[in-house]
């Protein structure tokens, strides 16, 4: 379900009310916590947050630096973390954050996949977004080895 919506706002209001309302949550805790320096768009049918080139440097598709992103999928809700995505150490944190929450982690590389907001460790995942900055985000991402 990829959106031509020109803005978040714009999005959620495109999207069935139920499915506006499971993501509605998710976006606020992560607009909630969202350090400063980072930019709200909508990029590739998604809400993006992103780092803007000028923090980040160039990148190897002159994009800006995509730090997470959330979207309504055919079958799903998608919550893409990049922060996780390199780093074992917050990965097994967001993990060990929802056995802990007695949440069941449907998780990929990066995209962890709902159905319903309360699936969710929104706590956990607000204290992991509100944790990284964008420069220590860029720098993270810049000593990750290549995968």
């Amino acid at each position: 379900m990829r959106s031509k919506a020109a803005t978040p706002a714009a999005y959620l209001a495109e999207l069935d009310p139920d499915r506006a309302a499971e993501l509605r949550p998710v976006y606020d805790a992560i607009k909630q916590a969202l350090p400063d320096g980072y930019d709200e768009r909508m990029a590739s049918g998604m809400i993006t947050w992103e780092v803007p080139i000028i923090l980040s440097g160039p990148t190897y598709n002159g994009q800006p630096l995509m730090f997470a992103a959330l979207a309504a999928q055919k079958r799903h809700n998608a919550l893409h973390l990049m922060c996780v995505y390199a780093c074992d150490e917050r990965r097994a944190q967001l993990r060990q954050g929802f056995a802990d929450a007695g949440k069941k982690l449907d998780m990929g590389k990066s995209c962890i996949r709902f159905k319903r907001s309360g699936d969710l460790a929104l706590n956990v995942i607000a204290q992991m977004i509100g944790s990284i900055p964008p420069d220590r985000y860029v720098a993270s991402v810049n000593a990750a080895p290549v995968r």
